[in-house]
């Protein structure tokens, strides 16, 4: 990306520092702070945006009323990852905080077919999960889980619904894991 002067001043009197400008514009960290001496302006020392500023200048809109993270991602699994203030925090976790006004239960991720959307409106925690997995198991013709798996596991507590409504036993599912790892 060849961004121009104006580009750079702009993200520089939004309060940004040298760093975030560079990592964004993808420019020379020594030509952002050129014109920031050109222009007096003082390095940036703390976060001039809030949390969910931040995490809005992170994101870009895609077709379908997704959000698509544009920031920083985890090494490993590209898992968006957005850090604020020395901490971390999971931007599909502010995008449900945003949506719902409190912290989610579980993870929080959408569904929705793109892969990491942040959007508020496709992102949901662990409980909203499993209400919209039940109502989709009714509507699809299926019928209320057992209050027991075959293995005598109370489903009020351990049970789970996959993506398409189909129940399981997470105790089941977890043993199962155990044993094979």
């Amino acid at each position: 990306m060849n961004a121009t002067r104006t580009d750079i001043v702009e993200l520089l009197r939004e309060g940004h520092s040298n760093a975030e400008i560079t990592r964004r514009l993808r420019v020379d960290k020594h030509r952002v702070a050129n014109i920031r001496r050109e222009l007096g302006l003082p390095n940036a020392t703390r976060q001039p945006l809030t949390l969910e500023q931040k995490w809005a200048a992170n994101t870009q809109p895609v077709k379908g009323g997704h959000l698509r993270w544009t920031g920083e991602r985890g090494a490993s699994a590209g898992t968006p990852v957005m850090r604020y203030k020395e901490e971390s925090y999971s931007p599909a976790a502010i995008a449900f905080r945003i949506r719902h006004g409190r912290e989610p239960e579980g993870y929080a991720f959408a569904e929705c077919g793109l892969n990491h959307c942040v959007a508020p409106d496709h992102v949901d925690d662990q409980p909203g999960r499993a209400r919209t997995r039940e109502q989709l198991r009714y509507l699809t013709g299926g019928r209320a889980r057992p209050e027991l798996c075959c293995r005598g596991h109370d489903q009020s507590v351990h049970g789970l619904y996959e993506s398409d409504g189909r129940a399981y036993c997470g105790e089941c599912k977890r043993q199962l894991k155990a044993v094979h790892a």
